[in-house]
């Protein structure tokens, strides 16, 4: 029902005034409930490190061989591991099943056991990949543990590429970078959780280990 003023103006309904506040009430929700996801999804990320990092089981993993004028970008340094490397991973038990099947599915997680070694050395002697999986689903034995990646179609990332060097320490580590003389001593220690999240710790240049 509306009622006209000798103005010509029109009293609005009642109904018509209830939209039109039930429409006030739920603007701000409209704008705020998304942003709110949002924050709780972006700070899901440091949680899931924290977590990791306090919880994980300590893994050390071997770089690939790499061009030390390559590696060095700036402040941060790009890394590749052994098993970031598709051909090295499709030597291993599992992997015939597991790329056939992220091919024919588009799906791109995968999980590599690794085991850990039998002494322990400085710098650390890698963990050595024994399996391939498309599932955190399988049995592992007590010196093993799953970690879980990202199939690219020509590598398998793991979250651990990237190592931004303290200013302070930027030339020293570049400098025993570029003097490298085996790969095998250069390696990085991660954190790995039980779901097989990751995070890196340390940085292994010879018998200098530098921390992330």
């Amino acid at each position: 029902m509306t009622s006209s003023f000798p103005n010509g103006t029109h009293e609005i309904s009642t109904a018509e005034g209830q939209q039109k506040q039930r429409f006030r009430l739920l603007s701000p929700w409209r704008l705020w409930v998304p942003l709110a996801l949002q924050t709780v999804l972006i700070g899901a990320i440091p949680l899931q490190s924290a977590y990791t990092f306090l919880q994980g089981k300590s893994v050390t993993l071997q770089t690939a061989p790499v061009d030390p004028y390559d590696l060095l970008r700036g402040y941060s340094q790009t890394l590749s591991y052994d098993i970031s490397r598709v051909s090295r991973l499709k030597e291993l038990p599992g992997s015939e099943a597991v790329f056939k099947s992220l091919a024919a599915t588009n799906k791109s997680t995968l999980y590599v056991v690794l085991q850990a070694p039998q002494q322990i050395t400085i710098p650390p002697t890698p963990w050595q990949p024994v399996k391939v999986s498309d599932t955190a689903s399988i049995s592992l034995s007590k010196n093993q543990v799953l970690l879980k990646g990202k199939y690219e179609k020509r590598e398998v990332r793991y979250n651990l590429e990237t190592y931004y060097m303290p200013e302070a320490q930027r030339e020293q580590i570049n400098d025993q970078i570029r003097n490298v003389k085996s790969q095998q001593a250069f390696v990085v220690d991660i954190k790995v959780d039980a779901d097989g999240n990751s995070v890196p710790v340390s940085l292994w240049i010879n018998r200098q280990n530098y921390e992330f």
